[in-house]
């Protein structure tokens, strides 16, 4: 019996993404900032090809069973990364990216499952000069951006994936094996990013970076957030340690949370942690315009406010 299964990454640029003189582009329209990927994703190639997400990272493999024992197993997937486009007036041009090769650990064979890891990524075709860290210190190539996943498949059908490393620029979406959203990178870290990521830098070069990854909020919320950000609403910065609310303090304002985790605290106590795409601070209106909750900056965090109406 063959069993099948996979994780996919899939990595775009979100409004407010870019800070610095690097997002002039941006604000002058030559470059374009991506709307969030869809629930779910029907074909990969075709998201990637179309500009409307930038790199994708497709771990896809397979065991063979026989008598409840593994004797076979292999990889079936790849990364893919899509073309820089800008816009000079009536001028269209195609920077084509530079995907680095696929890298794969050797299967991890355990009792009753095998573990596959997956590194997929590369660099935007468009030049960069940049300061860097390393020699030569100043670079024009563009930085490095990547994802490296791990997925299990046991015997008994069942399979499980993880977020073992990422870039800390672009922001990441997680998709299971029925191709549906199912988690999130929860930072994204544009100026350490364009400053320090090289190859040297990212696992081509043996160096790995950590991912902060967070649950993907309800389907309504997806929606609300599209409908804030087309407000154009403004933002709140915080740093690590600060609150947004007090638990007790009034205030009805609703709040999306852009970019960076929070701790939701009762009663100065840890219920949860929430990620990008967070509806927060609506209970308020439900409680005569008390915070039912203290929240609390876990990383730096980027805070789109919703004014109440009253």
């Amino acid at each position: 019996m063959r069993i099948e299964s996979s994780v996919t990454s899939v990595s775009w640029i979100p409004r407010e993404a870019i800070k610095g003189i690097a997002q002039l582009p941006w604000g002058l329209g030559i470059a374009h900032y991506d709307m969030p990927p869809p629930d779910r994703i029907d074909d990969l190639q075709a998201l990637v090809g179309s500009d409307a997400v930038r790199f994708a990272n497709d771990l896809r493999a397979w065991i063979e069973v026989e008598d409840g024992r593994i004797t076979g197993y292999g990889h079936a997937g790849r990364g893919y990364i899509g073309a820089t486009r800008i816009r000079l007036g009536t001028i269209r041009l195609v920077f084509p990216a530079v995907a680095y090769p696929d890298l794969r650990n050797e299967p991890d064979v355990g009792d009753g499952s095998v573990r596959f890891v997956q590194t997929g990524g590369g660099r935007p075709g468009l030049p960069a000069p940049r300061r860097t860290p390393d020699p030569p210190y100043v670079r024009v190539t563009g930085p490095t951006c990547w994802t490296t996943l791990a997925l299990t498949i046991g015997a008994d059908g069942s399979s499980a994936f993880e977020v073992l490393g990422a870039s800390s620029f672009p922001r990441h979406w997680i998709y299971d094996h029925t191709h549906q959203l199912a988690a999130k990178t929860g930072l994204i870290d544009f100026r350490t990013w364009y400053a320090q990521a090289t190859r040297e830098r990212s696992p081509w070069g043996q160096e790995e970076s950590p991912a902060i990854v967070t649950a993907v909020e309800t389907a309504l919320e997806r929606q609300l957030s599209l409908l804030i950000i087309g407000s154009d609403p403004p933002f709140r910065r915080l740093q690590p340690g600060q609150t947004l609310v007090e638990q007790g303090a009034q205030g009805e304002d609703v709040f999306l949370l852009f970019d960076g985790v929070l701790v939701v605290e009762v009663d100065g106590q840890p219920v949860t942690e929430v990620g990008p795409g967070a509806i927060l601070g609506e209970m308020a209106q439900l409680q005569g315009g008390r915070r039912t909750a203290t929240l609390r900056a876990v990383t730096p965090c980027n805070v789109a406010v919703v004014p109440s109406a009253g």
